[in-house]
C-alpha cells in the first residue's frame, strides 16, 4: 500500500508534534485515551465531526489540518527570519521573543487564508 499525500492521521500527528503536544495531552483535551489518538493518527481518513474535535483540541481550524503540507511548513520554517534584533546572523536569533512554533502555525494559517481568497 502506497502512502498518500492526504493521510489525515499523519497530518494530525505532525501538527500535534509541531505544537509540542504528546498524544496523551491531545487525548486529554479530547476526552479520550492515548490509544485512541494513536489509532486515529494511523487512519488515512477521519470523519468531519472528529476532524472538528481534533482541530478544536489543537487550537487550529479544520481547514488547516486538511490543507496541511509538510513541504509548506518546511518552506515557512526555513525562510522565516526573526528581525527583532540584528545580531549579525541571518535566520533565527539565539534568544526568541516569541514562540517560534506559534509563529509557524500563525503564518501557515495566514497562507491558507490567502490561498482561499485567491481561489474565490
Amino acid at each position: 500500500m502506497t502512502p498518500t499525500k492526504n493521510h489525515m492521521g499523519r497530518k494530525i500527528g505532525r501538527i500535534r508534534e509541531i505544537k509540542g503536544m504528546k498524544q496523551e495531552e491531545l487525548a486529554q483535551k479530547m476526552g479520550t485515551n492515548q490509544q485512541a489518538i494513536s489509532a486515529m493518527e494511523n487512519n488515512e481518513t477521519i470523519s468531519d465531526e472528529k476532524l472538528a474535535q481534533v482541530a478544536e483540541a489543537l487550537d487550529i481550524s479544520p481547514e488547516a489540518i486538511e490543507n496541511f503540507s509538510e513541504e509548506r511548513v518546511n518552506n515557512l520554517f526555513f525562510t522565516f527570519k526573526d528581525n527583532s534584533s540584528n545580531n549579525g546572523h541571518n535566520g533565527f536569533n539565539s534568544i526568541f521573543h516569541f514562540n517560534p512554533i506559534d509563529k509557524i502555525v500563525e503564518l501557515y494559517e495566514r497562507l491558507l487564508e490567502a490561498e482561499k481568497r485567491t481561489k474565490n
